[in-house]
């Protein structure tokens, strides 16, 4: 059997398409590297007793500001898939926008941490803190710059009657990507900011 009718057999036997599959098999091994990423900050955190932390130098509302914002971007890229779902061409673009441009925000409001932290001498030789932050934040925000690259990507289909015809699940799929980017920053931000 072709390789490429077999996922097909398996993604109809799941009851989802082999875009959507592939997708979810993608987030499965993301999930592994930052579940693999956030236990060895847990891990670093725990074997130094004087763990050095921030020292004063993270804002949290800064960062609960940023979190609404991607809490805001999950819920325009829910409205964009539904909106996909019932063929609203351009309902589905202006949430698209509006996921992306929030995305965009997180990312200029995470430049302007990094610049503030680089401004006092701040970087990830410091200590091991902020090697553990500027990691797990970089690492993130690249995801979330993927994540905005691809919806435009995305945005820039739907202009055409054959993506309507034969890719609108393209939407759905970019979706579950990006939910996922703001479910991890749901997790890193209280580990880094918060405790």
């Amino acid at each position: 059997m072709h390789p490429a009718s077999s996922s097909a057999a398996v993604a109809g036997r799941l009851g989802l398409e082999s875009g959507k599959l592939g997708m979810w098999l993608f987030l499965a091994s993301e999930v592994m590297f930052f579940a693999g990423l956030l236990s060895a900050y847990i891990v670093l955190r725990a074997a130094h007793p004087a763990w050095p932390g921030a020292g004063g130098h993270l804002s949290v509302p800064i960062g609960t500001a940023n979190t609404l914002v991607l809490i805001c971007s999950s819920m325009t890229m829910a409205l964009s898939v539904g909106a996909a779902g019932q063929r609203d061409a351009g309902r589905t673009r202006l949430f698209l926008i509006l996921t992306i441009l929030l995305g965009l925000t997180f990312l200029g409001v995470k430049a302007f941490e990094y610049d503030a932290k680089f401004h006092h001498g701040i970087g990830p030789s410091t200590n091991i803190f902020w090697s553990c932050y500027f990691a797990l934040t970089g690492l993130h925000g690249l995801h979330v710059l993927i994540g905005a690259v691809a919806n435009g990507w995305v945005l820039a289909q739907t202009g055409s009657p054959r993506f309507w015809a034969e890719k609108s699940h393209l939407v759905e799929i970019s979706g579950l990507y990006w939910h996922f980017v703001d479910v991890v920053w749901i997790f890193l931000f209280p580990l880094v900011y918060l405790l």
